[in-house]
């Protein structure tokens, strides 16, 4: 009976040469993931890419000099991919583009799970003091800083020099900059923004951490400027983005988008949420030139929904 059931279990057992089959195949899928993991992260903690635009706004000061803004989103400082350190660096490189305004859309921290350490608020917020804009540097909080702590992150971002726009605006040099405190969780108010921001004169701007406000804004306000999407910041061939975080799926996920008179420009981001990965969706840094008429100017490609500004291109708004 014994030799029976061990006949009986090794006629069961697979061939050999199919066990070996399998560890080759399981040993491979690990390989293959590990190299994907470490391509995720090195796309991940890599430099921005800086895109360049030059943008004519029609109440622009025909005599007004060029003016330069910087636009940064989503630093989400968290190890192992963003620690302070990272973010001076950071702060070095938006300050050898020579902006006048640095306008950033929110989600100073991170509380992601598989973080490897996770830094204060204070901790988060101090690099940021080292930017010398002429104009000066202007925030808005996001979903991650209200869930964090928001009050204290104002406060920070008020040590370190930064006017923080809550549902309201400033004038800094020609320009009128709206902020829009956090659409996604609720804290936003877009209609006294509006009201806010007609107090002033001149070419009216929208600072927002999500672009989900984006279809009601009036088209007075011919360019808002927004984050939070990390334009997909996992990008499959076959799926596309894995998560937008936003009402609107991926129609205002990343990149360029115009409708009737308005136009919306969403940027991917610095830091990373969730996961310290990205795939074909590269942290990235904007700079605008704000130009007048008189500047002649050739556009490189046609703009289309979605477009991303990779290279020096001219757009009039």
């Amino acid at each position: 009976m014994q030799r029976q059931l061990s006949g009986s279990d090794s006629g069961s057992r697979p061939p050999l040469g199919f066990r070996r089959w399998l560890w080759m195949a399981i040993a491979t899928l690990a390989i293959v993931g590990v190299i994907t993991l470490a391509i995720g992260y090195t796309n991940a903690a890599s430099d921005p890419v800086v895109r360049h635009a030059y943008i004519r706004l029609p109440d622009w000061p025909v005599h007004q000099r060029v003016l330069r803004i910087v636009l940064a989103s989503d630093i989400h400082v968290a190890g192992p991919d963003m620690p302070p350190k990272r973010v001076e660096r950071l702060v070095g490189s938006i300050n050898q583009l020579h902006p006048d305004v640095v306008m950033l859309a929110g989600d100073f921290v991170s509380d992601k799970r598989v973080s490897t350490h996770q830094y204060s608020v204070a901790e988060a917020i101090a690099p940021l003091k080292g930017l010398r804009p002429s104009l000066g540097t202007v925030a808005v909080l996001g979903n991650h800083d209200h869930w964090r702590d928001a009050v204290e992150t104002r406060a920070a971002l008020s040590r370190a020099g930064i006017t923080v726009l809550s549902n309201n605006s400033i004038k800094s040099g020609p320009l009128v900059i709206g902020g829009l405190d956090d659409d996604f969780t609720g804290n936003s108010d877009l209609r006294s923004t509006i009201t806010n921001m007609q107090r002033w004169n001149g070419p009216m701007i929208l600072l927002s951490h999500t672009p989900d406000p984006f279809p009601d804004v009036p088209d007075k306000v011919r360019l808002m400027l927004a984050g939070h999407t990390h334009c997909g910041q996992i990008v499959l061939p076959w799926a596309g983005a894995l998560a937008t975080m936003s009402r609107y799926g991926d129609r205002y996920a990343c990149g360029l988008m115009r409708e009737g008179g308005k136009t919306l420009i969403v940027g991917a981001g610095i830091g990373t949420s969730i996961l310290p990965l990205r795939f074909e969706a590269p942290p990235d840094l904007n700079i605008f030139a704000i130009v007048n008429g008189l500047i002649i100017l050739v556009i490189a490609e046609v703009f289309r929904a979605g477009t991303r500004l990779d290279e020096e291109q001219s757009l009039t708004i």
